[in-house]
């Protein structure tokens, strides 16, 4: 797990980034899960078939988010099982454009899993996708080594050259906000907003 990015939330890093760096609102934790952070490991599925990912546990390093296009929602890509040696080797999540199978097993096992849902029917493993190329996740082209952040307010994708000047904005933005106390934070809230009205006309 990127320790550097791990205590930055995702509305801050969205706020730097962008919506183009978001993935979109599908892509959910499948259960309470904590803020995870890492560098991406990319996956490819063809639609309907899981044999990538499951490969891709194996060849994942410790730590990665292991982030998966599969362009399918009618079976599963993963279950108990593979999530818990996963989890065992030490890979940090699954962000997968589609869904997983035996979440009540996954919850237990305590790995986070950030995906478009649930379903119990299970793909294949005959079809040949990629791994390390770059794939389209939440509507976001994630490349191998960017760094993903994930947890209950979304999933933020930071393009890996961009890793130094996003953490020390994100830093900076963080403690700018920590060093304000509401009662300043209303008054400069109620000037931007009475300006904007201002100057579009408004009197109300």
């Amino acid at each position: 797990m990127d320790a550097d990015f791990r205590d930055l939330p995702p509305t801050t890093l969205a706020d730097l980034l962008g919506r183009e760096q978001v993935m979109d609102i599908g892509i959910r934790p499948l259960w309470d899960c904590p803020r995870v952070a890492g560098p991406a490991y990319t996956v490819r599925c063809e639609p309907g078939d899981n044999l990538m990912l499951h490969a891709a546990i194996y060849r994942a390093e410790p730590g990665s988010v292991v982030v998966v296009e599969s362009g399918d929602v009618d079976h599963a890509l993963a279950g108990g099982n593979v999530c818990a040696v996963a989890r065992r080797r030490g890979v940090a999540a699954f962000v997968v454009d589609g869904v997983i199978r035996d979440l009540g097993e996954v919850r237990e096992a305590g790995f986070p899993v950030f995906s478009r849902g649930v379903i119990p029917i299970p793909g294949t493993k005959e079809r040949i996708g990629s791994l390390g190329e770059p794939a389209r996740v939440g509507g976001v082209l994630v490349h191998p080594g960017d760094i993903v952040v994930a947890d209950e307010e979304g999933v933020v994708v930071t393009p890996a050259a961009r890793r130094t000047e996003i953490l020390e904005a994100a830093r900076a933005k963080l403690a700018k906000e920590a060093a304000a106390d509401l009662d300043t934070w209303e008054r400069d809230h109620r000037a931007r907003i009475e300006k904007a009205l201002s100057e579009r006309g408004f009197t109300g």
